[in-house]
């Protein structure tokens, strides 16, 4: 589907944010014509000497060759350049796969000057097909010789499938008094479901942060981003979020980060954490087909991993997600992904709400319920879903969108 006339989301941002250079980091697009034609779907991004990195990936048992590429890779902390290709997954390739990554990375090492090893790989896109990496040759060398680092909006909308709009997020923050940049990209929109980050995702800082820190950084920050986003319950095979620190900010003072306990790394925290989260919020509003948001929150579980699991069963709940597209106010549906969940949950103790409006309270439907306001409500692009078990203090929220035709239409022609 993707390189069709796809109309954008409705849900797609108004506007893009324009994040600033990143000192050392430089990248461009090209069109290598892996899948289709007239667009772009390769991403070089080159980096200075000593950029830290680190990932997450995909739970999947069949994961991609890249993703066992940047696996084997990571272990050395370092990187110098990043290749990603849409169009071809690159995944249950066989040895073709391995020789695949093999190829594209030596590519790149070439044309850089820079070790095979410090080259990490991303591929999104029809699975089960080989990746030709001869159509590097040249295009990456291109790349390398065209690279700037200001347009990130154009970098983004090169790793797009199916996706409608490119996501990009930027942020500023102070480490030791001193300013430093965060800047991030994603692409997702099917097959995103939690086990790590179910898309792609790329996030870069000139914060000199050593690779240690930024991996503990990260794997705890996907926790409430990345993992709380599901659009069809299916996990990518190819699924990585990779952060990649090039420690340039130290020439303006800013001091280097090596424990993760670090006070001076709270600010930054929570920018990261905040990114993690506004570009996972944007491939749950780009889901396929997509027409309505959907924020569902848990409360009063036994305890927050509780909470969750009832919140995905909600969230992943078809009856639920073809509701809301219809616009529907069928709480009883709600009710029963509450029951499927398979965690305690007390029947006369279930407070449901639709936005501002409780339907059912105490195992009932709501005395002061009005189909005619909550039906108004329900036409709303962004819908909030609130469930009370009474239980106990656990809470979480996940993000999810509505199911609708489209949905259906993109992925039934997908591969054709």
């Amino acid at each position: 589907m993707a390189g069709k006339n796809v109309p954008v989301s409705p849900l797609a941002p108004k506007s893009y944010p324009r994040p600033p250079a990143l000192d050392g980091v430089v990248f461009a697009t090209a069109e290598a014509g892996i899948r289709y034609k007239g667009r772009t779907d390769v991403l070089l991004v080159s980096m200075p000497e000593g950029t830290a990195v680190a990932g997450v990936f995909t739970t999947s048992k069949c994961p991609s060759a890249p993703v066992d590429w940047c696996r084997a890779n990571l272990a050395g902390g370092g990187a110098r350049a990043l290749v990603v290709n849409s169009g071809n997954a690159n995944a249950f390739t066989g040895m073709k796969g391995q020789e695949a990554v093999e190829l594209t990375a030596a590519i790149a090492a070439e044309e850089l000057g820079v070790k095979a090893s410090e080259i990490f790989l991303a591929s999104t896109g029809v699975i089960g097909e080989p990746l030709d990496a001869t159509k590097f040759n040249g295009v990456i060398g291109d790349c390398a010789r065209r690279a700037e680092g200001h347009n990130w909006l154009d970098a983004a909308k090169a790793i797009m499938t199916t996706d409608t709009f490119p996501k990009i997020a930027t942020r500023t923050v102070k480490i030791g008094g001193v300013d430093v940049t965060i800047n991030g990209m994603a692409k997702g929109a099917g097959m995103i479901a939690p086990d790590m980050a179910t898309m792609l995702s790329f996030v870069f800082t000139d914060a000199p942060i050593a690779a240690p820190v930024l991996q503990a950084l990260l794997s705890r920050g996907t926790k409430n981003s990345f993992n709380a986003v599901t659009v069809d319950s299916d996990t990518s095979t190819s699924d990585t979020l990779m952060l990649f620190a090039t420690g340039t900010a130290r020439t303006r003072g800013c001091p280097q980060i090596t424990d993760a306990k670090d006070p001076r790394l709270a600010a930054f925290r929570r920018a990261l954490n905040a990114l993690l989260l506004e570009l996972a919020i944007f491939v749950a509003r780009d889901g396929e087909g997509a027409r309505k948001f959907v924020s569902v929150t848990v409360e009063g579980a036994v305890s927050a991993r509780s909470a969750r699991r009832i919140a995905f069963s909600i969230a992943n709940s078809p009856l639920v997600k073809t509701a809301i597209a219809g616009e529907d106010a069928n709480w009883g549906r709600v009710v029963a992904a509450v029951g499927k969940a398979g965690e305690p949950a007390e029947r006369d103790k279930l407070t449901i709400s639709f936005g501002p409006h409780r339907v059912a309270h105490q195992g009932a439907r709501d005395p002061a319920y009005s189909e005619a306001d909550t039906s108004a409500y329900m036409k709303n692009e962004d819908i909030v879903i609130r469930v009370e078990l009474g239980l106990g203090r656990g809470k979480d929220t996940v993000y999810t969108c509505d199911l609708t035709k489209a949905y259906v239409e993109i992925n039934g022609d997908y591969r054709s």
